[in-house]
């Protein structure tokens, strides 16, 4: 069998990981994979028709492959009038700080993941990566049969091994120093990555991808040992030049010591790991996700464009004071010298 780097035909063994929200720019991922890695995009959030134009915007800068990311379906219950009133009541100070009028839960709270996934097959790319949970069969086939390899993730052994049984090519193992949104579905080890790597090799089959806290050459070289086929890097990237990290977050990230991250549910509803800021520290009572992440957007977008990263969601990994600024291609050299 070739190997997932043979398959993928890519000079590094590196994956962008797809961090959603304007992150992962087209510019960024056809940087990531003209430099020899694998770039992704982080669809999640996008309408259908946004998925059309990213995927064709990435196309226009680079011919090699890359991947496009999406969050598995998810069963969800409604939350009760009291817990909205309990989590509009704990936004409102925030509000009212920003100018903003009191916050209010929008009637719709989540993306349609069938039709978000039409338009990816649409796009057709090399990989269509998934977190948060599982995919069907017929998602399954439908990738499979436009060549598209399907990739789940999962942040212990037992998820990985019902992603196996699904027949997914390839699995993210998310250790717990991770940045941004806990993949998994399940419990949550928020096990050491290398570790985690390890104990994966020598329990599933399908090839591994290592990611959680790989900032350095040493890192990436350490799990790759460990039997991981490929790595994927969020958090190096978020400086990089052609990321659509804001200014107020680049400038949080630059000042990050160890330490500094949280893992946190204020911002979306899901466990995420980022920058402490008074949002993490006021926050206590969040609705489920997609609801709380669909009632804390207005004060998101008012926060960036404020300056004011006391109020963004500042998703980082542990490793973020080892993070640095430069163009994709050279934090990418300084992953695999």
């Amino acid at each position: 069998m070739p190997s997932l780097t043979q398959r993928l035909g890519l000079r590094l063994p590196i994956v962008l990981a797809p961090m959603a929200g304007g992150i992962s720019t087209p510019e960024l991922v056809a940087a990531v994979g003209n430099a020899g890695g694998l770039g992704s995009l982080g669809a999640a959030y996008l309408t259908p028709a946004q998925i059309g134009e990213a995927g064709a915007a990435v196309r226009r800068l680079t011919q090699e492959p890359f991947a496009v990311n999406l969050f598995a379906p998810q069963s969800t219950s409604e939350p009760t009038a009291p817990q909205v009133e309990r989590a509009v009541a704990e936004l409102a100070p925030f509000h009212a700080d920003l100018g903003l009028p009191p916050p209010a839960l929008p009637p719709q709270t989540s993306g349609d993941f069938e039709a978000q996934l039409d338009a990816a097959l649409e796009v057709c790319p090399a990989v269509l990566s998934f977190t948060f949970g599982r995919l069907e069969t017929r998602h399954l086939e439908a990738l499979r049969v436009r060549g598209i390899l399907a990739i789940g993730t999962a942040t212990g052994l037992e998820e990985a091994r019902q992603l196996e049984a699904d027949g997914v090519d390839s699995i993210v193992l998310q250790g717990g120093a991770a940045v941004g949104h806990r993949g998994g579905w399940s419990e949550d080890e928020l096990a050491d990555t290398l570790a985690l790597t390890r104990a994966a090799a020598q329990s599933v089959r399908v090839p591994l991808i290592a990611a959680g806290g790989l900032m350095t050459a040493a890192d990436v070289r350490a799990v790759l040992d460990a039997g991981a086929s490929l790595t994927q890097c969020g958090t190096a990237f978020l400086r990089a030049t052609e990321a659509g990290t804001s200014a107020p977050y680049r400038a949080a990230l630059a000042a990050a010591k160890p330490g500094d991250t949280v893992l946190t549910r204020a911002f979306s509803g899901r466990t995420a790991r980022g920058l402490r800021n008074a949002v993490t520290a006021g926050i206590g009572h969040p609705l489920p996700y997609p609801q709380q992440n669909a009632l804390t957007r207005q004060m998101r977008a008012a926060g960036a464009a404020a300056g004011r990263a006391d109020v963004l969601s500042l998703w980082a990994g542990e490793g973020v004071a080892q993070g640095r600024e430069g163009t994709a291609a050279e934090i990418l050299a300084g992953l695999w010298p």
